[in-house]
């Protein structure tokens, strides 16, 4: 891979990322048995609750899915790593991502950004589009304290 390439594929990797801190911070909170046990059960409507949940506390509601595969790494000589693959769709942007949490960290891999309609747009678009539609599905911070409806 050139190396514009791997520069637009991380400035993309890193809008994700910043934005679903909080939602892998929530997710984290999960029992990690649990968690690997739905995945290894193939309890894809589980999972999709799971990160709904997470998710419409920091975004408007359908702006984040689980797309439906899964993975874990489980060793007995290392913490556990779940991969969840998602999706994002906000006004006309789509992105699909791999997440990975682990026990102290989590990552992004933005595996493909589309914009509806617009097949040829230049990368630095679609990473501006990006960036405006992750900023847009958003919910506003809740002051600590406030009730969900806040």
């Amino acid at each position: 891979m050139c190396q514009l390439t791997e520069s637009r594929g991380r400035r993309r990797d890193q809008i994700i990322a910043s934005a679903m801190v909080d939602v892998a911070t929530e997710l984290r909170l999960t029992d990690p048995s649990e968690l690997i046990h739905l995945i290894r059960g193939e309890q894809a409507a589980n999972i999709a609750d799971l990160v709904n949940s997470s998710g419409e506390l920091f975004f408007r509601g359908g702006a984040l899915r689980y797309a439906l595969t899964a993975g874990c790494d489980v060793q007995w000589d290392t913490t556990p790593v779940v991969r969840l693959d998602m999706e994002f769709h906000h006004d006309a942007v789509s992105a699909f991502f791999k997440l990975t949490i682990g026990r102290k960290r989590a990552g992004v891999e933005v595996i493909e950004v589309l914009v509806d309609g617009e097949d040829d747009l230049d990368e630095a678009i679609k990473e501006e589009r990006l960036r405006a539609a992750v900023a847009a599905a958003r919910l506003p911070p809740r002051k600590p304290g406030a009730s969900p409806e806040a």
